[in-house]
């Protein structure tokens, strides 16, 4: 028998079909790779030079309002525009292209630029998952759209160009390649089982404990079996629903009280604005009901301090992700920090 504490082993992740190595002896080895520390953000309020404060001027001469809440708008420098002919090029069997069409917003979390997710109150979070809502029915039931993903990059180190709390919703024509490939999981997985693949999956989860992070009565946030990266958590819909706009009004409050809760054991990890890429995976606009089950995914690069950051290199990049810590490990190191933010304390 392997023992998955010591011994190297791979894991299935069941939406992907796709496997991770897992080398739990290697925690025991020295670090002399490459260190990026992670400062103490210190900013005011507001920032007049910030193009996402209220009232400030954002590219193209456009004017944000005075907005007290959450603001959503075009984002000025779109992936994805509309009305992108939809042809098909093929100079070779092998070789081929098609056009990709779409809509790109951005939404502001709140006016303060001072704040993170993790900062704002489960009330101010609830406002941001109605208009995650808003926004999702609204592309959703475009014809022209097939997917919205909605997703937040935090931090300089993913690639976010400005601190203020926001996030982006990219909606396409095209089903993208996560996406497909999980939809075709749980829609095999429903049709020889009768019940969602995560429903399933939450239940043994819970049950079983040692992955959990944080639960309230509508959602779970846990560290995947499969997971690849340090700290890679899962948030997933304790009711089997396919997306944002099949959530009750109290499950709305639940969403936003895990993420509160995810968000800020994060930060209280290595006492910084813990860096990350998350988002939400739900139903495609022809997806599903039945089949999809309402989930996000959030990537945190840091290993084992603020000042270590794990790379995609070598091996990982040629042959499949590989990962040192174990997803039991890293839930309880997420469970042991407290989800009162560390700079209430200050």
């Amino acid at each position: 028998m392997i023992d998955l504490k010591e011994h190297p082993h791979r894991r299935l992740n069941p939406l992907t079909g796709e496997w991770v190595l897992v080398s739990p002896h290697r925690t025991k080895r020295p670090w002399q790779g490459q260190m990026e520390k992670v400062p103490r953000e210190t900013r005011e309020a507001y920032d007049p030079k910030c193009y996402l404060c209220p009232g400030n001027e954002r590219a193209g001469g456009h004017r944000n309002p005075a907005y007290s809440g959450t603001f959503a708008f075009d984002n000025d420098f779109a992936a994805l525009i509309p009305g992108t002919p939809s042809g098909h090029v093929a100079p070779h069997p092998l070789l081929q292209a098609d056009g990709v069409s779409g809509l790109c917003r951005v939404i502001c979390f709140s006016p303060r630029h001072d704040l993170t997710m993790a900062e704002l109150s489960v009330e101010e979070i609830r406002g941001v998952v109605d208009t995650w809502t808003e926004q999702y029915m609204e592309l959703n039931a475009n014809p022209d759209i097939g997917y919205v993903q909605i997703f937040e990059n935090r931090g300089e180190m993913m690639g976010c160009s400005n601190p203020h709390p926001h996030c982006q919703i990219w909606a396409s024509s095209a089903i993208p390649n996560e996406i497909a490939k999980e939809a075709a999981a749980q829609e095999a997985y429903f049709q020889k089982n009768g019940r969602t693949l995560l429903a399933d999956y939450l239940e043994f989860e819970l049950s079983a404990g040692e992955r959990l992070v944080s639960v309230n009565e509508h959602f779970a946030a846990l560290v995947p079996w499969w997971a690849v990266w340090p700290f890679e958590t899962m948030v997933v819909s304790r009711r089997a629903v396919a997306g944002l706009d099949e959530l009750t009004w109290d499950e709305r409050g639940g969403l936003a009280d895990i993420l509160k809760q995810l968000t800020t054991r994060y930060d209280n990890l290595f006492e910084v604005s813990f860096p990350y890429s998350g988002g939400f995976h739900q139903r495609p606009a022809a997806g599903s009901r039945d089949a999809w089950h309402f989930h996000a995914h959030y990537y945190p690069p840091l290993l084992r301090s603020a000042t270590v950051r794990k790379f995609l290199v070598g091996y990982e990049l040629l042959a499949f992700p590989q990962r040192d810590i174990t997803p039991e490990a890293a839930a309880l190191r997420l469970r042991e920090v407290s989800d009162v933010h560390f700079k209430s304390k200050i």
